[in-house]
């Protein structure tokens, strides 16, 4: 048998430790948290300094969430504007232990963005008569029929009897005279449903306006 010294070392001997430890230096995106949560403490105490240090790091963030989500450039910088004054009020309100600094301006951005869009669908049936008669766009021929036929009064009130999800639809593709695949875009699902929820709350319009709604 072989002496392993002869190598010059033991054969079992384990390896040299490392001269010196490696040291993990945290990443860019760790780096940014941690200013902007000192920038929130600061804003809670009314510094403007740390206002502007947290909006010029964070605004391009908000302003393409809330695009995306409204899909008007002047309603995203409303609702860009209306995200920090919130944040300047309610600094004090953040906490590290439920959410990062972006995820609790994501979260704020996200619900006032949807807010505004659920407010504007519902101001919507005020203009879908005339919507019907005059965007001119490839929808169903009962849209047509129903504009044609009866006044705008009668149309609003019968928007009631259609479900939320079929209401918001036609809604969007009038009051915002969006194409089917637009609508689509907007809510993220498929284009197959949203002409089925056109098509069903159109009939079911029609229905109401000649006096004989039918359950769903």
């Amino acid at each position: 048998m072989e002496d392993g010294s002869r190598f010059g070392k033991e054969p079992d001997a384990e390896p040299d430790p490392p001269a010196t430890c490696p040291v993990v230096r945290p990443s860019a995106e760790q780096e940014l948290m941690r200013r902007l949560e000192g920038c929130l403490r600061r804003i809670a105490a009314r510094d403007r300094a740390a206002f502007t240090e947290l909006y010029r790091s964070t605004h391009d963030r908000v302003f393409g969430l809330a695009l995306r989500i409204v899909r008007r450039p002047t309603a995203a910088e409303e609702i860009t504007q209306e995200v920090y004054l919130y944040v300047w009020n309610a600094a004090d309100k953040y906490d590290e232990r439920l959410a990062s600094p972006i995820g609790w301006l994501m979260m704020i951005t996200h619900r006032r963005a949807v807010d505004r869009v659920r407010v504007e669908s519902s101001s919507a049936t005020r203009d879908l008569a005339y919507g019907q008669r005059n965007l001119g766009r490839d929808h169903d021929t009962v849209a047509e029929a129903v504009g044609q036929r009866y006044e705008e009064q009668a149309v609003v009130e019968c928007l009631g009897t259609l479900t939320d999800r079929q209401r918001e639809t036609v809604a969007l593709a009038y009051y915002g005279g969006r194409t089917y695949s637009e609508v689509a875009d907007h809510l993220g699902i498929p284009l197959s449903t949203v002409k089925t929820r056109i098509r069903d709350g159109l009939k079911r319009l029609q229905s109401c306006l000649a006096g004989a709604v039918s359950d769903v």
